[in-house]
């Protein structure tokens, strides 16, 4: 048909200029007045970088007693190191990298379909993932989430096809090292364990003794790529720095039973974040296949076989997705502190689930009472592209606007301390490995330390500190140990109420090296020997 013959190639030609839209403008800011205040905007690319970044612009990734992420988490600055060689330190190189993986995400979640299905519902489910303005605002910044969705689409689709293998437990050692690599990118992996582990068991279910080896394969690759891993972290000393990563991650969470509700209810509701149309219709549609498959639980093997959800249940991607999307929903409640970025995780399931689902409606020709399932899924389908026309708009304006704010506060203030000599040309910040991303600027964490704030500006004496909007008592503390401060230049960068303005402070050691004690002093509040205005809060 010529209809046929146009639409194609028409569809793919759009999912390119939307897909090249994420890689327009890559040094611009996350956009301003966003429904999304996350943190990462103004310190994960730094963080989660900061071996790579100090590797190429001081000769070690390592610093003692600072923020050492790496050394859990080596995958992503292993990357950065590579291509830094390529394209030098730069935010846009970085963010490059997570745009490329995005790219490839883009590629692996089509042939998670292509096998399974008509073309069309690869090519639906890539229109979603695409024309999302959540994912293309995350997708752009050099986050840890890209590249876990990346080596975990990857590994399921390996599992999802070994029985096309040779030696199909070759390739379930190969997922164990997959897993080893999504462990040691995020370890929030090990929540998506149950997805992977069932979408390499499903399709033996009735193969005990096979499915029991591949499982073994892959098990037994992961524990023993992960211990060779550890045994190297272990003897080089950087287990302090492993287990940190731990503690600074670890959130108050509820211990009782009503405290356990609300905590997965902000899980659940949190999931709103990445679409409010399509991840409760991700939702709804698996509710109605699991009451459908309830309410016909009694029929003939044969009748059920025949019904639309016979389908979605035996199909791992299916089953696979909804196990993916719950175990990090799962995390969340477990945390019982969700944040935005997160859900790029679950918000990538649950629109394959949202496509994967009206394709096997449309196949209610094949089932009992197909009109009933074709109006189910006209319905959906024409819910979907509503909102994914809807969330096109929304996602080429952010496109044709990009903003530099926060680049430009990094760049004056580093400006300002090249311009007013202080002392070590060293910046203290809980955004410093950011800046120092932005513009070379050597920093340290305020926030993050193996050793007590006092001792590590003892050790390295920062001339400079920055905070954002007002001072923190207790850093405030930490921080008159050693020295007093005088307020330098305040720099407007964000949206976000507590995070607009980013202060900088001079930092004037004590004479003849004297520290203050704070079981003797106050040190919590503004001293005689400070010259700032900034609320202490």
């Amino acid at each position: 048909m010529p209809l046929k013959r146009f639409s194609y190639p028409l569809w793919i030609a759009f999912l390119v200029v939307m897909a090249a839209l994420h890689a327009w403008h890559l040094r611009a800011d996350f956009p301003n007045f966003s429904p999304w205040e996350d943190w990462s905007k103004y310190t994960d690319e730094g963080w989660y970088g900061n071996a790579a970044i100090r590797a190429h612009l001081f000769g070690n990734w390592y610093i003692p007693g600072d923020f050492n992420p790496a050394a859990a988490l080596p995958v992503w600055p292993f990357l950065l190191w590579i291509i830094f060689f390529a394209t030098g330190v730069t935010i846009q190189a970085a963010r490059g990298l997570a745009v490329a993986i995005f790219f490839v995400n883009l590629f692996l979640s089509y042939k998670l379909f292509r096998d399974r299905g008509p073309r069309w519902a690869g090519l639906l489910a890539v229109t979603f993932l695409v024309t999302s303005p959540f994912l293309y605002c995350f997708s752009r910044l050099a986050l840890l989430e890209p590249l876990l969705l990346c080596l975990t689409l990857s590994a399921m689709n390996l599992s999802v096809r070994l029985s096309r293998f040779r030696h199909p437990e070759a390739i379930g050692a190969l997922i164990g090292l997959l897993f080893t690599a999504m462990m040691l990118t995020k370890t929030t992996a090990l929540f998506l364990l149950p997805a992977l582990a069932w979408t390499i068991a499903q399709p033996f279910w009735r193969e005990k003794e096979r499915m029991f080896r591949l499982l073994a394969a892959a098990g037994g690759s992961a524990a023993i790529s992960f211990c060779i891993w550890m045994y190297l972290v272990v003897s080089n000393g950087l287990f302090a720095d492993y287990k940190y990563l731990f503690f600074i991650n670890s959130y108050k969470r509820p211990h009782d039973f009503y405290g356990h509700v609300m905590s997965a209810w902000w899980a659940f509701h949190g999931a709103l974040w990445a679409d409010i149309i399509l991840i409760p219709l991700s939702g709804a549609l698996v509710v109605i296949a699991i009451t459908h498959t309830i309410a016909h639980r009694r029929e003939p093997r044969q009748i059920r076989s025949e019904r639309w959800t016979a389908g979605f249940w035996s199909d791992p991607l299916c089953t696979g997705s909804v196990l993916a999307a719950f175990g990090y929903i799962g995390f969340m409640a477990y945390q019982n502190h969700p944040q935005p970025r997160y859900f790029v995780v679950v918000a990538f399931f649950c629109f394959i689930i949202v496509a994967r689902v009206i394709a096997q409606l449309s196949y209610a020709h094949r089932s009992l009472n197909p009109l009933s399932a074709r109006n189910l899924g006209l319905a959906a389908l024409t819910v979907a592209l509503a909102t994914a026309a809807f969330n096109t708009l929304w996602t080429i304006r952010y496109a044709i606007h990009p903003q530099y704010t926060w680049i430009a506060a990094a760049q004056n203030l580093t400006n300002y301390i090249d311009e007013h000599p202080n002392g070590n040309r060293i910046l203290l910040s809980i955004s410093g490995d950011e800046i120092t991303l932005i513009t070379h600027l050597p920093s340290l964490c305020d926030d993050f330390s193996t050793i007590d704030l006092p001792a590590k500006i003892a050790r390295y004496q920062p001339g400079w500190y920055a905070t954002w909007d007002d001072l923190d008592p207790d850093t405030l503390e930490d921080l008159h140990v050693h020295d007093s401060l005088e307020q330098a230049g305040s720099f407007p960068a964000f949206d976000d109420p507590d995070r607009n303005m980013l202060y900088l402070l001079k930092m004037h050691p004590l004479p003849n090296g004297g520290a203050r004690d704070p079981d003797k002093q106050n040190l919590k509040v503004q001293l005689p020997d400070d010259k700032f205005t900034i609320d202490v809060d």
